[in-house]
């Protein structure tokens, strides 16, 4: 066991760590993101929303256009300045020949920027259809509205059209060391026009501090990547609004907007260990849309749910139940018995939808009837079409059997916690039967047919996924962890390979079809664990921790044999920087 050092100070150590032109600056709460253009010493402000309704007129919210572009700071004559960044976790500095500008978030819809004292001022295009300036500022009003204040004196402050639904504002000011600019982006009515009495910095600093004091200590080799790890985890909350019942984190807030189901279960177990509230409202988010019939919607975002999709194939939508397993984990860490009886019923719906509701062919054994209910969306295993029983589904339900079992005995129902224990016993015997093959000694996925079923021949980790259960017999454990540790199959360099190197369907660079997952590994590590494989798991472990630290950001996936990031891997990432939070922990406390 390695000894847990003092953290060093985490403001400093991220010092440059954001790179604003992928991962913008933003703040807990907020949908305002902030990025650098590529056109150089400008910057744009994006929404994180979906806005389903604007999606036929302006495009996927991926490729909407910002709300604010080209936005600079000026001289006092109003020429562009240049600067050089420096970036912190509660701050950006711009450092122009008239001295820095400080960017800051005082709330999830106000940007303040603190001007060094002299004639200077901002240039910026906002989309609006209306605008117009006054004695303050000015507002502009459109989908999304926005207002910008100064509480300095205002020596030039212009607003003017520039084509359709595009303006140009400009405004100069006389500032000294108490003059801020302030930008309210919001889609209320009302603005926030107040100039506070405080240093907005100084304010935004004290809360990140805050943040991190809460943070465990950890060996120091996993920082600054550990720190990096709980900046995203908290810039990437949004606050509640309509569907979004909860605060909660979305898996990454210029790639994927709104919360994904296990995502959501994932990201509970690191706030398990700073913030019982954000650990359990993760859950709760998504118990609040469940529907009568146990069902869990694939994804919640601020306008709606994802409960149905045509593509790739028509049908309902939702994500591995992995909740109960990830339930029960935060619930050790923060011993809230109260939070286990909130959720035990709705959580026993949601075990009975998939026993009762998704076996086609009444075996027992639930299937897959979306490839995005995997969750592993466009893995080679749903190629050959659904519905498809694979090894991960009952692993999960018997995870989430054994979790509801203890919760019962923890409420005192005894003859409930029996019940669903033999249902997790159940479920394994089933699989050992159904999808085990002796001869290859490996799980494997089947889909269901109107002749019967078919093997799906395909080598993914999920053959691997049942040592989580803990009840194999030795013998199969031997032969799964052997392939595991086989270079030819899945010990990459990085591993663990969505898909087998082995296998015709490999592809290191296209999503799940061979990249390597952080979720993935980190149920592979419980799975080592629970078998009494303690040195490979901790191997795995390591591996994982130094991939994550190789790049600067924390990426959705990587190549499993370079460690390099596929093109289309999203940027800050939630649960891979929650798992990597969570295994840093647990490694420096020699629970790995």
């Amino acid at each position: 066991m390695r000894t847990a050092v003092p953290n060093p100070d985490p403001l400093e150590l991220l010092c440059n760590r954001l790179d604003i032109t992928v991962v913008p600056f933003t703040d807990r709460g907020s949908r305002v993101l902030v990025l650098r253009e590529r056109q150089e010493h400008r910057l744009l402000i994006h929404l994180c929303e979906r806005w389903p309704k604007l999606a036929q007129v302006e495009g996927h919210y991926r490729v909407r256009p910002p709300l604010v572009s080209g936005l600079q700071f000026l001289d006092g004559g109003g020429a562009p300045l240049s600067w050089d960044l420096i970036t912190y976790p509660h701050k950006l500095e711009f450092h122009t020949p008239m001295g820095p500008f400080e960017m800051a978030f005082d709330g999830p819809e106000l940007l303040v920027l603190r001007p060094p004292p002299g004639r200077c001022g901002v240039r910026f295009w906002v989309r609006a259809e209306r605008a117009a300036a006054d004695r303050r500022g000015g507002t502009t009003r459109g989908v999304r509205h926005l207002a910008y204040t100064t509480n300095a004196r205002i020596c030039s402050n212009e607003v003017q059209p520039e084509g359709p639904n595009r303006w140009r504002v400009e405004l100069v000011v006389e500032a000294t060391p108490q003059t801020q600019i302030t930008l309210n982006i919001t889609p209320r009515l009302g603005f926030d026009r107040r100039i506070r009495p405080y240093d907005p910095v100084a304010g935004s600093e004290r809360r990140w501090r805050e943040w991190f004091q809460a943070v465990p200590e950890v060996d120091p080799r996993f920082r600054p990547t550990y720190d990096y790890a709980w900046y995203l985890l908290r810039a990437g909350l949004l606050n509640t609004r309509y569907y979004l019942t909860r605060e909660a984190l979305i898996p990454s807030k210029v790639h994927y907007v709104g919360l994904w189901q296990w995502d959501a279960f994932f990201h509970a177990l690191a706030y398990r260990h700073v913030d019982p509230l954000l650990a359990t409202d993760q859950f709760r988010v998504l118990f609040d849309h469940q529907r009568p019939d146990g069902r869990l919607p694939d994804c919640v975002f601020d306008e709606g749910t994802v409960e149905y999709l045509e593509e790739p194939t028509p049908g309902p939508v939702t994500k591995p139940p992995v909740a109960g397993w990830a339930l029960w984990k935060v619930y050790e860490t923060i011993q809230d018995a109260d939070f286990v009886a909130e959720l035990y019923e709705p959580l026993s719906r949601w075990q009975r939808w998939w026993t009762e509701q998704c076996d086609t062919d009444g075996d027992g054994l639930p299937e897959y009837h979306h490839p995005f209910s995997s969750g592993l969306d466009d893995s080679p295993l749903w190629d050959l079409g659904m519905p498809v029983v694979s090894p991960d589904l009952p692993t999960y339900l018997c995870l989430q059997a054994e979790a509801l079992g203890r919760m019962a005995r923890l409420l005192g129902e005894e003859k409930e916690a029996e019940r669903w224990e033999a249902e997790a016993d159940e479920l394994v015997h089933r699989m050992v039967e159904r999808l085990y093959d002796p001869e290859t000694g490996l799980f494997w996925a089947y889909r269901i047919t109107e002749r019967g079923s078919e093997r799906v021949p395909v080598l993914t980790p999920l053959s691997l996924l049942p040592l989580w259960t803990g009840r194999l017999v030795e013998e199969a454990v031997e032969r799964l962890v052997g392939y595991l540790l086989d270079p030819q199959h899945f010990w990459t360099r990085y591993p663990v390979p969505s898909v087998a190197r082995s296998d015709p369907r490999y592809r290191p660079d296209r999503m799940w079809r061979g990249p390597t997952w952080i979720n993935l590994n980190y149920m592979l590590i419980e799975g080592l664990l629970r078998c009494g494989r303690y040195t490979v798991a901790r191997e795995l472990c390591e591996r994982t921790l130094e991939l994550v630290a190789l790049h600067s950001d924390i990426k959705e996936y990587y190549h499993p044999e370079t460690g390099a990031v596929p093109a289309g891997a999203a940027p800050g990432f939630g649960w891979s920087a929650a798992l990597y939070a969570d295994l840093a922990i647990r490694r420096s406390r020699g629970e790995i």
